[in-house]
């Protein structure tokens, strides 16, 4: 590689394989997220059609849902948390995905709500451009299996 007119190399170790395929083949959104082939998958609000794609899914609030993605643009509409944690399986996930900037919802009002409704926050990602996800799930030690 040249930079500055000068040639540069630059030692990567044994990862440089592995590195270049994530490179090569980086992770769908959906992979980030940790949806899985068979997970009960719930969409509650209006949510990017490209995101969604061919994931199976219901746009209504299904019983023991794996992952319920639940599309909040206010800070009001956090208060549903509770009544979605009812449909959430004991090792389920709701994802928060929220407007980035702007103030309308900011991750600490996600994280008091969650923990309002008996979750707790264990992950953050960048959903889109535009938007971001929180992940929020049962506490293990509140979990009935």
């Amino acid at each position: 590689m040249r930079w500055n007119d000068r040639d540069v190399r630059i030692h990567v170790g044994r990862d440089a394989a592995k590195w270049a395929e994530k490179i090569r083949n980086p992770k769908s959104v959906a992979d980030k997220l940790g949806v899985k082939s068979g997970h009960r998958i719930s969409v509650i609000g209006k949510i990017d059609e490209s995101f969604l794609g061919d994931l199976e899914r219901s746009n209504r609030l299904r019983k023991e849902s794996d992952v319920i993605f639940f599309a909040a643009n206010k800070s009001e509409e956090l208060d549903r948390l509770a009544d979605l944690r009812k449909s959430l399986a004991p090792a389920g996930a709701i994802w928060v995905i929220r407007p980035k900037g702007g103030g309308a919802i900011t991750e600490a009002e996600v994280m008091a709500a969650g923990k309002g409704a008996g979750l707790v926050d264990v992950k953050v990602v960048r959903f889109s451009e535009t938007h971001t996800a929180e992940k929020l799930v049962i506490p293990i030690s509140a979990r009935k299996v």
